[in-house]
């Protein structure tokens, strides 16, 4: 198939395609974003195992996370041991712009990058998922407010993102050294100590149904889980990317405020996902020891759906 254009030694084609139903941007209009974007989306992305969902004409979008047998001899890779499928899976890691450029080709819109490096966490994460409505992601923030208030009085420091949908991430960077059980500890008991501050807006409920429209503290990131890199388009109506955001700045934006078409122009020649984002920090023993008497939201979650399925059953 005939180029369209070269960039870096990538053969970029049919770029003006739509990109995605109800994106109003073209495959030219993400490659273009992404290149515009690369020396801050990298950093975010490098040695990192790298899942990505793609849409490809006329399909629904998937996630990749096995590097397909015909990606290039010189796209850099890592192996991991995936437990829940059983199996080693093969993983990119976009570490230059090269790569970041072969991927916009093949039509990867979102970039999850792995929340660990090598065998060691390096990030705290708290998604804030809100309710379904039109002040959805203002729920969302001030769920969010609520986790960074939980913070400071633990003695911690995060920086803050739009998820590109209608939630907020929240990200510490952690110490070497933190290991992921205690770290999934201190995050259920962040989480705790958040909804505590207000259990009328939000809550840690896994089970959908019993979230009673609050918004849910998620604070099953740690371990093999990934979230959407900071800058990352998100395959949503317009565009959206998923943008850092100064904490005193998060109640006056909106996620459509940040686009393929708008973002890079935005950042001006700055980085703030480098430049908010605190240093590492150690875990307070209490919020670790707190956080091990929580019961894992997932298995507590899978128990309590057997439980109420034998209920049904009337067992």
């Amino acid at each position: 198939m005939a180029s369209d254009e070269t960039r870096d030694g990538i053969a970029l084609t049919n770029l003006d395609q739509p990109l995605f139903d109800g994106a109003g941007a073209s495959k030219r209009d993400l490659v273009d974003y992404l290149d515009a974007v690369s020396d801050r989306i990298i950093p975010a992305l490098r040695d990192r195992a790298l899942s990505v969902i793609r849409v490809r004409p006329g399909q629904e979008p998937f996630m990749q996370k096995n590097l397909p047998k015909y990606a290039p001899d010189w796209l850099r890779s890592v192996s991991v041991w995936a437990e829940a499928s059983r199996r080693q899976v093969t993983y990119a890691l976009c570490n230059d712009r090269k790569t970041l450029l072969w991927f916009a080709n093949q039509r990867a819109v979102e970039y999850h990058p792995a929340l660990f490096l090598g065998d060691h966490p390096t990030h705290m994460v708290l998604d804030l998922d809100p309710p379904e409505g039109s002040d959805a992601f203002s729920l969302a923030v001030r769920g969010a407010l609520l986790v960074r208030q939980a913070l400071d009085d633990a003695g911690l420091a995060g920086a803050v993102k739009t998820s590109g949908a209608k939630g907020v991430h929240v990200f510490v960077p952690v110490a070497e050294g933190t290991g992921m059980e205690d770290l999934a500890a201190a995050t259920r008991a962040l989480a705790a100590r958040a909804e505590r501050l207000d259990p009328a807006l939000a809550t840690t409920a896994f089970i959908r149904e019993d979230r009673a429209g609050k918004v849910f503290i998620d604070s099953t990131r740690a371990g093999g889980a990934t979230v959407v890199a900071a800058y990352s388009p998100r395959v949503r109506p317009g565009a959206p990317v998923s943008f850092p955001v100064a904490w005193e700045s998060l109640e006056d934006v909106a996620p459509a405020d940040f686009t393929v078409h708008t973002a890079a122009e935005l950042l001006k020649g700055a980085d703030p996902w480098a430049e908010l984002m605190p240093e590492p920090q150690r875990l307070p023993a209490d919020l670790v020891e707190q956080g091990h008497t929580i019961p894992v939201a997932r298995v507590q979650a899978m128990h309590e759906g057997k439980r109420r399925a034998r209920a049904r059953r009337g067992e």
